[in-house]
């Protein structure tokens, strides 16, 4: 599925998506996930209301990493789940639970429902409702009067069966308009381990002198591709804050050949001048990369990721446990005056990063 790039005068536009009844249940290795989990508490997103959370709270939907579990464990409500289960019984389904996203608002083009160590108490069935209505407490008192019932929701995914202890995915068709607000109902009740929402974050609206993150999760930026994820995914560098450990970052497997670079390509969220880029080894003590480099192409598509590359910062050392800083000074001049949609981060010979910020104006 092409990544389509959106202006921030999208979030203007409306205040309900077009309806998707086409969504179209894939393999677990077909799940699209070269796109940012817009239902991730690490990109901001908070439960606003449940309708049940009695054995396990609704939060668990949104932890970024997958779900654990802890045989012969008792808590006072029961046996642990890592994930979120309601009541048995429930008198009138759904159980449903209504999320906001931490990004201003995201466009959807996959729905994951991970049912893992639930086995006898899953969900039976799900559905997925999204809507744009930005805005913040107020906007949000509004969707949660909309109940279980119809209100402004916009159906993205029809009621599915959910199996037991699986991921389960579909795909839709294209990436939906903006939404700000999800709704996962379960039917008729039990629990489900984690909801991903594979999309693009759409940013909300900054002056168009304004320096910005071109990079960031929060602002459309998308990890596209990249040669090795082994002991954590590339997209975690484009995600907010500094993280709580080594665990939220991107790291490669040990390299054994001479002259290895692993390399991770993003796709901006908007296309901009870069003026400004900075690495953060935080939390890699004794795995960071030796050095890294960063190149730029400015083009509709990235296609492979050996591409001619324009060099806009030249190999640079990088240690353990900090940010580096590379300001306008270490730029390549004639790379500082081209506007780029695609960033490629090389890493020397492997290991761990972060973030990776890249500061810009749009164009």
């Amino acid at each position: 599925m092409e990544i389509e790039s959106v202006a921030p005068s999208v979030l203007t536009q409306g205040t309900q998506t077009k309806s998707i009844s086409n969504a179209t249940a894939v393999n677990e290795a077909d799940i699209p996930t070269a796109f940012s989990d817009l239902a991730s508490s690490a990109l901001g997103t908070e439960v606003l209301y449940t309708t049940d959370e009695f054995f396990a709270a609704a939060s668990n939907l949104l932890t970024p990493t997958p779900a654990i579990q802890r045989p012969g464990v008792f808590i006072s409500t029961g046996a642990f789940y890592d994930g979120w289960e309601t009541r048995r019984h429930n008198p009138a389904p759904p159980d449903y639970v209504i999320l906001r996203l931490g990004a201003a608002a995201g466009r959807v083009a996959a729905i994951e429902v991970d049912t893992a160590h639930f086995n006898g108490n899953h969900a039976e069935a799900v559905s997925i409702q999204g809507c744009f209505q930005p805005g913040g407490d107020e906007a949000n008192a509004i969707v949660f009067g909309w109940g279980a019932g119809e209100g402004g929701w916009t159906s993205l995914l029809s009621r599915s069966p959910c199996g037991p202890n699986k991921r389960q995915a579909w795909t839709l068709p294209k990436l939906t308009k903006p939404i700000t607000h999800l709704r996962l109902c379960m039917f008729p009740d039990g629990g489900i381990a984690r909801l991903r929402v594979w999309g693009q974050a759409v940013a909300g609206e900054i002056a168009a002198d304004e320096v910005v993150d071109l990079a960031a999760a929060v602002n459309g930026g998308v990890v596209v591709a990249w040669t090795n994820d082994r002991f954590g995914p590339a997209s975690n560098i484009l995600l907010p804050g500094r993280g709580k450990d080594m665990g939220d970052g991107w790291e490669t497997a040990r390299s054994r050949e001479p002259g290895h670079e692993d390399r991770c390509v993003v796709r901006l969220g908007w296309r901009g001048r870069v003026q400004k880029i900075v690495v953060d080894t935080k939390d890699f003590k004794g795995n960071y990369p030796r050095a890294i480099r960063v190149e730029g192409l400015d083009a509709s598509e990235v296609g492979d990721i050996e591409a001619h590359w324009t060099t806009l910062l030249t190999d640079r050392p990088v240690g353990p446990d900090a940010e580096w800083v590379f300001g306008t000074d270490l730029l390549d001049a004639s790379a500082r005056e081209t506007a780029f949609q695609y960033i490629k981060l090389v890493m020397i010979p492997d290991g761990g990063i972060k973030r990776f910020r890249v500061f810009g104006r749009r164009e």
